[in-house]
């Protein structure tokens, strides 16, 4: 199966059919909160990547801090409440290689953890 990958298709592109761009997304997804840590998932480096795929669905690859994360149907239902208005059809894929590391925190994310008391 071939898909549209975030390589060929820019960021700010809209999606297909009238889908939001992966900026768009990206935006959307911000709002989804670790909610043992308080930050977001971008921010946190959980969101692998975006790809629309050949039925226009959007496919999300994602990793939690943890493989054996409790809370991963309370992301999920997060993800659905901030896609649901602006995508048709989505899916998570859950990924765990490479492993979430710390250094995949961006700056605002690391901002936002020393906010909250985190000593990163």
């Amino acid at each position: 199966m071939s898909e549209t990958t975030e390589e060929t298709l820019s960021a700010e592109a809209p999606g297909p059919n009238g889908q939001p761009s992966l900026t768009e997304v990206k935006t959307a997804l911000e709002n989804v909160i670790d909610p043992e840590l308080g930050v977001n998932i971008v921010d946190l480096g959980l969101l692998y990547g975006l790809v629309y795929q050949d039925d226009n669905s959007l496919r999300l690859d994602m990793t939690l801090t943890t493989a054996a994360c409790p809370l991963q149907d309370v992301i999920e239902e997060q993800v659905s409440q901030n896609l649901g208005t602006i995508i048709d059809e989505w899916h998570v894929n859950w990924v765990w290689m490479p492993p979430w590391g710390p250094e995949r925190i961006t700056e605002d994310g690391r901002d936002q953890m020393r906010a909250l008391g985190f000593n990163i």
